[in-house]
């Protein structure tokens, strides 16, 4: 895989953070009787981030002040059924996560989407012509139930042997541990959630879930009640579940529930005096750069769409110098500015 450009990592580089804030009120979608206008940004696409971005949104459009600049705007996940993006797009059924976002960006044009929200990297099947512009980093831990049978700290091995079912019961990775059948869950194939924790356990190299697994349950949604059993375990994104947990983002059926993150390789997802992602997640192999994704003839147009743009996700852009209160608000990490708005692609 080539990159454009290569992310900084280390806790030298998380310690470059921005300090501007962004004002409004997240929204879910564009507000009711709201239909974004042609010329406006509209994007689809991951879970993981879909709160992240409607703050980035309002925030944005809060700034704005004159009524001909492109305003920006996210459509979540759900509910299920078809949307009509913006005035005069055609009507597409709602991409419920980063896959069936990109789709939808690579098979329309910027008169219906004009960006997919991303919690994974580029792989190598995704278009070259893809753009993912980076806005904040994330880390990838697994959750199991507080009062449950999973230990504290499971390794990447440990991982992937349950993940392929060489391993189903729990003590067979610790005979201390009692003899219950493990119960694994993923979140659905197309999100980036998933993507990224089948590659890391995988150690770079993709793995095929085994028989063992239940695939399906919603990404980052604790409350799903299979994941209450006292032997389930799933992966999720570190700064949703702190976005959930400590920042008053969610409520009803989007909540951690029952489930704690865990550490893998001894590495604590969560530093627990500042509730935020440890510096050590995030450099850790788990640790994952969010992004959105652009189509790359667009984003670099000589034009005043191609600047309009740049304006809002480039390097310098709206984002990077006005988002990080809302990506800290979210759960996430912002990037140093180095880093923000930098691009990768297959």
């Amino acid at each position: 895989m080539r990159r454009a450009m290569t992310m900084l990592g280390g806790a030298a580089a998380i310690a470059v953070l921005a300090t501007t804030t962004v004002g409004g009120t997240a929204l879910a979608d564009p507000a009711a009787g709201v239909t974004p206008r042609a010329v406006d940004v509209v994007g689809v696409g991951d879970g993981t981030t879909q709160i992240l971005m409607n703050r980035i949104a309002s925030g944005y459009n809060a700034s704005l002040t004159d009524p001909a600049t492109p305003r920006l705007y996210s459509w979540d996940t759900r509910p299920s059924g078809t949307i009509t993006t913006k005035s005069g797009a055609t009507t597409i059924a709602r991409p419920a996560d980063q896959h069936a976002g990109m789709v939808a960006l690579n098979g329309r044009t910027g008169t219906t989407v004009d960006f997919a929200r991303a919690s994974r990297g580029p792989q190598q099947d995704d278009l070259s012509t893809d753009d993912f512009v980076a806005i904040a980093w994330d880390a990838v831990a697994w959750a199991a139930p507080a009062t449950g049978n999973a230990p504290a700290n499971l390794s990447t091995g440990n991982l992937k042997d349950i993940y392929t079912c060489a391993v189903t019961t729990w003590n067979q990775i610790d005979p201390a541990l009692p003899n219950a059948t493990i119960k694994a869950y993923l979140p659905p194939p197309g999100t980036g959630l998933r993507a990224h924790f089948l590659l890391t356990i995988g150690r770079g190299y993709a793995v095929t879930p085994g028989a063992c697994v239940t695939s399906g349950i919603r990404e980052n949604q604790g409350s799903d009640p299979v994941l209450a059993d006292p032997n389930a375990l799933i992966p999720y994104s570190t700064g949703y579940y702190i976005g959930q947990a400590y920042q008053g983002q969610g409520g009803g059926e989007d909540v951690p529930g029952a489930l704690t993150l865990r550490s893998v390789d001894g590495v604590a997802p969560i530093d627990p005096q500042t509730r935020t992602i440890s510096a050590s997640a995030v450099t850790a192999p788990y640790g994952v750069v969010l992004s959105n994704v652009l189509r790359d003839a667009e984003l670099y147009a000589d034009n005043t769409r191609g600047a309009a743009l740049r304006g809002i996700f480039g390097r310098g852009g709206w984002i990077c110098r006005n988002g990080a209160d809302a990506i800290r608000k979210s759960g996430f990490v912002p990037l140093p500015q180095i880093a923000c708005g930098s691009v990768t692609h297959s």
